[in-house]
């Protein structure tokens, strides 16, 4: 098995939530059965396609860890696509077009108007050359075969090539439009399943009979339910959410890969610590046709639910030198994404701003000091703490514990009291209740 994703440039240079998921569903197939991942880059437009759009992409993929099993560049086998048009010419499968865009646009607009589908006409054979024009190649679909398949998600497939337009395989100026190129490079690459979304069906269609024309058996079909975002369509913000914006923020990748994995499933959107275990629970059966929708805060959330399991060592060559798995499983729990882990570990072991408190509650934190001083500093200092000072001042509920907890954090919330009370020590907890009551 043998499954190919492709990625050509993209307005922002790097990967969106869209070609992830489409990447990801690719390499967990692969994964799942075995199989060869190939990353095909589409490079064949010399403007967009730069070095640094092809170095993003690898780095993207790497951050996640969908790598692939082999890279193929469009731009270095050009000879392969040169050789395998000519031999389509010679058999009359591709044929030279003269009409500009203009022209075709109104052709449309005229068989609209007249209720007919706006399918490409063919000239006759004999029809004059327009002096001065190059030519475009479109591919002469067999009109009497019908185009039949089985789609791993959308089920069976069917067209009538009469109702589909020859479609434009290479430009005026000899460029390349992607729909022939990749099947040459699924026959040459010996590509045995295709996983894309549903906006290319009926370019499957149109590809379906050139690999029968080159003579080749066409690969595997899954068209995956278009993404959209929760407003219902994938928004311009949407289009640039993607691997680089998330390493910004500091998410997990495993958490939007776990999104993107199952989101438009019949499974359940979960936190999944590896690609071994997304692999093995991946299945076309559990594919909806309703477009999936896709939520920048479910990722979030994800997130978070995946850093509350994951164990020291998972993260320890991630966090300060001088972390220990104490504080790890400590300061876990009310993380939303790693690097709040620094600041907590910060309120720990270093210093924080004195509390801007009340001059009642900086006198109910002088008491506070004053009593701290006098327990022996353990587990259960912050109990015996906050029920001598109950009793003391007859504070209840959020006026005895916020100001405490201010004073001591600088936070107005955050992990339990006892466990940061017990690790940040008597000697630094007394400077910081000290501090606040004097400001």
């Amino acid at each position: 098995m043998t499954v190919v994703t492709r990625f050509a440039p993209s307005p922002t240079g790097r990967l969106h939530v869209g070609n992830i998921r489409t990447a990801l569903h690719n390499f967990l197939f692969a994964r799942k059965h075995g199989g060869c991942f190939i990353l095909r880059i589409d490079d064949t437009d010399r403007e967009r396609s730069t070095a640094e759009f092809d170095q993003a992409v690898r780095d993207d993929l790497q951050w996640m860890g969908l790598d692939p099993d082999q890279l193929v560049r469009q731009s270095e086998r050009f000879d392969l696509y040169e050789r395998e048009f000519e031999r389509l010419k010679s058999a009359g499968r591709v044929y030279a077009c003269y009409e500009t865009t203009e022209e075709l646009d109104l052709r449309r607009k005229v068989l609209l108007g007249r209720g007919l589908p706006p399918v490409y006409e063919r000239k006759p054979a004999d029809a004059p050359v327009p002096e001065g024009r190059a030519p475009h190649w479109r591919f002469r679909l067999d009109h009497e075969v019908p185009i039949v398949w089985h789609d791993l998600i959308r089920g069976e497939q069917r067209f009538d090539p009469k109702l589909l337009s020859d479609p434009v395989v290479r430009r005026e100026d000899g460029s390349w439009l992607y729909l022939l190129p990749s099947v040459i490079d699924d026959v040459d690459l010996g590509i045995t399943h295709v996983v894309r979304g549903e906006d290319h069906v009926s370019n499957s269609a149109a590809q379906i009979q050139m690999f029968e024309a080159l003579g080749a058996s066409p690969p595997e079909f899954a068209h995956e339910a278009l993404l959209v975002a929760a407003e219902g369509k994938l928004s311009k913000r949407l289009g640039s959410y993607g691997a680089e914006h998330l390493r910004a923020e500091g998410v997990e990748p495993m958490a939007m890969l776990s999104v993107l994995a199952r989101i438009g499933t019949s499974q359940p959107v979960e936190p999944v610590a590896s690609l071994d275990a997304l692999a093995d629970s991946f299945d076309f059966a559990t594919f909806g046709r309703a477009p999936a929708h896709f939520d920048p805060h479910e990722v979030e959330l994800v997130n978070a639910r995946l850093l509350h399991q994951l164990d020291y060592s998972d993260v320890a060559d991630r966090l300060p030198e001088d972390a220990t798995e104490g504080d790890w499983l400590l300061l876990r729990p009310n993380l939303q994404k790693l690097s709040d882990f620094d600041e907590w570990f910060a309120v720990l072991h270093g210093e924080v701003d004195p509390a801007v408190l009340s001059h009642e509650e900086r006198l109910f934190i002088r008491d506070a000091a004053a009593a701290a001083e006098k327990l022996d500093w353990d587990a259960n200092t912050w109990r015996t703490l906050t029920g001598e000072l109950k009793q003391s001042s007859g504070r209840k509920g959020r006026d005895l514990f916020h100001p405490l907890r201010l004073a001591l954090t600088g936070r107005d919330s955050g992990p339990e009291m006892a466990g940061l009370l017990e690790t940040m020590g008597k000697d630094r907890a007394l400077r910081r209740l000290e501090a606040a009551a004097k400001r």
